[in-house]
């Protein structure tokens, strides 16, 4: 197995097992921070509201949650989207 492949496959083990959230992965290093959660919960309904509207959304931390599905969450968007995700977020855009 070449180094890519090992690290491809690292790569797409990071998280919860669940696509929910991805833990510790630097495929998320650029993209931009629109909100902090502690708890998934919330974090996941806020995700896919900016996904409901056409964007590209991800949940990342850098270390695992508790038992408790806690801990710092970031709602991540790519470069060049902050702006519109931030609107959703703070109820800018409420059409």
């Amino acid at each position: 197995m070449s180094l890519f492949d090992r690290f491809r496959q690292k790569v797409a083990s990071i998280g919860d097992g669940s696509d929910r959230i991805h833990i510790g992965d630097p495929r998320f290093d650029e993209w931009d921070v629109v909100e902090q959660f502690s708890d998934l919960q919330t974090a996941l309904a806020w995700r896919d509201v900016v996904r409901d509207h056409g964007i590209e959304a991800e949940l990342t931390s850098d270390w695992e949650l508790d038992r408790y599905n806690r801990g710092d969450i970031n709602l991540q968007v790519p470069p060049g989207c902050w702006s519109d995700a931030e609107e959703l977020v703070t109820g800018l855009d409420l059409d």
